[in-house]
């Protein structure tokens, strides 16, 4: 919240408490209580807690503490932020996430006395990528909604429902007295609210039974295959539910690779500071963001929800000879992400950004010197700071470092990723429509070497 001086000639913070109100019980307003009777810092639906702000800023500290501290990528005191690349989606609690993230990064004392506000990038809810934009996605709602269904019919009647049920019906809705994946509340819903109660604590602790280490082993497996499977499953539900968020990332790497660094008349300050290529990047997403980006990749290896303040990174790394002539991998482009995301690169230079020539472009129609380029770096995914292996690079020798098979060429990499990466995301979330679960693809399951 921003408010102008009384010359209208510029705009700072606007402070302020806040307070909630609810209906009484004749209707009349009362005053809303958190669990502890306070009647301020109250949540609402969409925002962080408390507990998120303290595991989001201590997700920022490790990040300061690899990128910074041990490897000496990012520097120690910043004065702005013109290199480092700021996003979130428009829900209140990605935004928290992101600006805690970045604290835990970079704290007070490690910003100069005349650091100016960076500037965080946002996109307008109908062409936000950065998460599966099941709203203003017609195709892919109707693959989500499918795929949802399939899920209650697999799910609904099974014995691992029936065991849900035996523990939580009494619980439910009288109008609605059976668990199940489209229940009311959702199954997913439920796991939310029992995932939410155990990062809280005991004041928002609920029976004991929603706590049965069977019970919530199911819950995932069943939530984990409603939301994710299509991923797997379906080159079209990659491609409209994350493929253009990926598609940006390998563009932003290859341009580091081949063109010297990323750049970004978006998140700079001001056009002065267009040209500075872009170190590192972070973005506050959200779990669904995570999962689509690791199952996509044939990466996503467990059947338990991402836990809270899960980050993905996305690093991109250079190979240079030593005097020996031996390979040694080193950081240049570095990509990390309740959903954080960042992003690693290159050289310097005072050349203002334009669009990059091999932006969306197939592997296939890059020169031989290029893909030459591409395979002299690699990408390596980490899942909450455990390095992920994807099939389609490990299968095969060429496609991964040598004795390290979770470090992928960046042209393996980007053959994967142009498998689902829209060339028209807008266009193609109306294309289909009404061809049912696999549409005109037919089923195409993630297999090592993709």
């Amino acid at each position: 919240m921003v408010a102008s001086k009384e010359d209208l000639s510029q705009w700072n913070s606007f402070q302020w408490r806040r307070k909630m109100e609810a209906f009484g019980r004749d209707d009349e307003a009362v005053v809303s209580l958190g669990p502890e009777g306070e009647i301020e810092g109250i949540c609402q639906l969409g925002e962080l807690t408390d507990k998120g702000r303290q595991t989001t800023f201590a997700l920022g500290e490790r990040l300061r503490d690899l990128y910074v501290d041990k490897l000496g990528f990012m520097p120690k005191i910043k004065s702005n932020a013109e290199d480092m690349y700021l996003r979130a989606t428009p829900i209140p609690r990605a935004l928290e996430s992101l600006q805690q993230a970045f604290w835990g990064m970079y704290p007070a004392h490690a910003r100069t006395a005349d650091f100016p506000p960076p500037v965080i990038v946002g996109r307008s809810v109908a062409e936000e990528t950065l998460f599966p934009n099941e709203g203003n996605c017609r195709r892919f709602r109707q693959l989500s909604r499918a795929f949802a269904q399939r899920a209650a019919d697999t799910w609904n009647e099974s014995e691992e429902m029936n065991y849900l049920n035996k523990l939580w019906s009494k619980w439910m809705h009288p109008n609605h007295p059976r668990v199940a994946v489209d229940s009311h509340p959702r199954l997913s819903g439920i796991m939310d609210t029992i995932n939410a109660s155990l990062a809280h604590g005991p004041a928002t602790k609920l029976p004991s039974e929603f706590y049965d280490k069977k019970a919530r082993e199911y819950i995932h497996k069943i939530a984990v295959d409603e939301w994710y499977s299509g991923y797997q499953e379906s080159a079209e539900y990659r491609r409209l539910g994350i493929g253009a968020l990926v598609g940006d990332i390998v563009d932003r790497m290859v341009s580091t690779a081949v063109e010297g660094g990323w750049r970004s008349d978006t998140t700079a300050a001001s056009t002065a500071n267009a040209g500075v290529p872009i170190k590192f990047a972070l973005s506050g997403c959200h779990d669904t963001t995570l999962a689509a980006i690791l199952a996509s990749m044939g990466a996503f290896e467990t059947l338990e929800w991402p836990p809270f303040t899960s980050s993905v990174a996305i690093e991109l790394f250079s190979k240079k000879r030593d005097s020996t002539e031996s390979a040694v991998v080193e950081p240049k482009d570095m990509a990390s992400k309740s959903g954080i995301l960042s992003f690693l690169t290159g050289r310097s230079s005072t050349t203002p950004p334009s669009p990059s020539d091999l932006a969306r472009k197939p592997l296939d129609s890059y020169p031989p010197a290029t893909r030459d380029t591409l395979r002299q770096h690699y990408v390596r995914i980490r899942y909450n700071d455990r390095p992920m292996r994807i099939p389609g690079c490990a299968a095969k020798p060429e496609n991964h470092l040598p004795g390290d098979d979770t470090f992928c060429t960046l042209e393996a990499f980007k053959e994967i990723a142009d498998k689902f990466t829209p060339k028209n995301w807008q266009r193609e979330c109306m294309e289909n429509i009404g061809e049912g679960l696999f549409g005109k693809d037919g089923k195409e399951k993630i297999r090592s070497g993709y």
